[in-house]
């Protein structure tokens, strides 16, 4: 069964000239999206997700020397990543003494949340 189509010659398009229209525009703000790839980017490393895990069912505050024995890093790389969560708004932290204190910042996890879903 043969199928009639019906071909027409490439043109060019003046500069500047849209080949077509849009079909969807984005929701999402500039500065919102912005944020939420802050969030999203800070949460793309296996290690941050199981301490926002841990920080999240704890629903208080944890000592870092609570964190570092649950991971197989050191104490440093465990605050390096503490300080990418705490940095992207994600977790906050106390100073007490010589320890900090991390809890999560629950608005983050709920923003970006409700964005996917």
């Amino acid at each position: 069964m043969a199928v009639a189509l019906e071909l027409t010659p490439k043109t060019k398009r003046r500069a500047g000239e849209r080949c077509c229209e849009p079909v969807v525009y984005p929701d999402v703000e500039r500065n919102h999206a912005i944020r939420m790839a802050e969030v999203a980017k800070a949460l793309a490393d296996p290690v941050r997700v199981q301490l926002v895990d841990v920080l999240r069912r704890h629903a208080g505050t944890v000592c870092v020397c609570e964190l570092v024995p649950l991971f197989d890093l050191s104490q440093p790389t465990v605050s390096h990543h503490l300080k990418v969560l705490r940095e992207a708004g994600i977790v906050g932290s106390e100073r007490q003494g010589l320890w900090a204190y991390y809890y999560v910042i629950p608005e983050a996890l709920e923003e970006l949340s409700a964005w996917l879903s």
